[in-house]
């Protein structure tokens, strides 16, 4: 399997550009007719966000979200060869000041983020105007594609911790030294997610970004990453502060349903590029 990954990442990156991404809509389209596992999770997930479209539409919003996925993959298999010019011409930036301003100030950032677009551009795109972060990534087996993928992310510029680590001492420690932390958050990996309102059903996201943000007192931002014809587009959003009253799990439950509801905001808009092929809400079949 890893060297069947390698070339193919070799091939990928080694491909004119027009043709690679015409066969990652051919590949994309073959697995939304197969219609497998990931396909029906998809699909059954962008029903909760947009519970009036007909099955037609629905259908359609499923194949192009694939599409959208398989250009994730194709993105990342090819960008580590472009230059840091093109990076940042690529890339579009909503309320940058959201992010720049704590960072220049030396208070450290927290950036909770859903699966959405390709945020290893968006991390390229900060690394190369100047701000490195840190990153909590998903251990991959089997481990040689796991350290393949530490090293690409390395190679843009990123501190890649795996979710197996005792991440939150790591995490306080940059943000007590003024640094830049980005955090997938819209999947909980534990057994100790936190519950929230998402699209009017119940999810469970993880309690890092809310615990990290009431012991270090950095600012804690949302983002919202989408696909345009030619790059990406970041939206960043506030979450509410801190509450200045009740208990530490009632804080991280209310700063937690926050996230929920920028992401569920940002995501009602452009649901074509949430690449969750996986169940977030509970009381729902495997």
């Amino acid at each position: 399997m890893f060297i069947l990954y390698l070339l193919a990442w070799k091939i990928i990156g080694l491909l004119p550009e027009k043709t690679a991404y015409k066969l990652a809509n051919l590949i994309s389209d073959r697995i939304y007719r197969k219609n497998g596992k990931g396909v029906k999770r998809l699909r059954s997930n962008y029903s909760k966000v947009v519970s009036d479209y007909s099955d037609k539409q629905l259908d359609e919003l499923t194949k192009n979200g694939m599409r959208s996925y398989l250009r994730y993959w194709f993105d990342t298999f090819r960008l580590n060869k472009w230059s840091s010019e093109r990076i940042i011409r690529t890339t579009k930036v909503n309320d940058e000041h959201l992010l720049r301003d704590p960072i220049a100030q030396k208070l450290g950032c927290i950036v909770a983020l859903p699966h959405a677009g390709n945020w290893d551009h968006a991390a390229a795109y900060f690394c190369s105007t100047g701000i490195t972060l840190t990153a909590v990534v998903e251990k991959l087996k089997p481990e040689a594609i796991f350290k393949k993928f530490l090293a690409y992310r390395q190679s843009i510029g990123i501190e890649a911790i795996s979710h197996k680590e005792k991440t939150i001492p790591i995490l306080t420690q940059r943000l007590n030294e003024g640094k830049l932390i980005a955090l997938v958050a819209d999947r909980d990996m534990s057994r100790n997610g936190i519950e929230v309102n998402f699209f009017g059903k119940v999810a469970k996201m993880p309690a890092g970004p809310a615990i990290l943000a009431i012991n270090t007192k950095a600012p804690l931002i949302t983002a919202f990453i989408s696909y345009t014809e030619t790059g990406i587009e970041i939206f960043f959003d506030q979450t509410i502060p801190v509450p200045n009253t009740g208990s530490e799990t009632e804080k991280i439950q209310a700063i937690t349903q926050s996230i929920a509801d920028n992401f569920a905001k940002r995501i009602a808009r452009s649901p074509v590029d949430w690449h969750m092929l996986q169940r977030i809400w509970i009381n729902e079949e495997n």
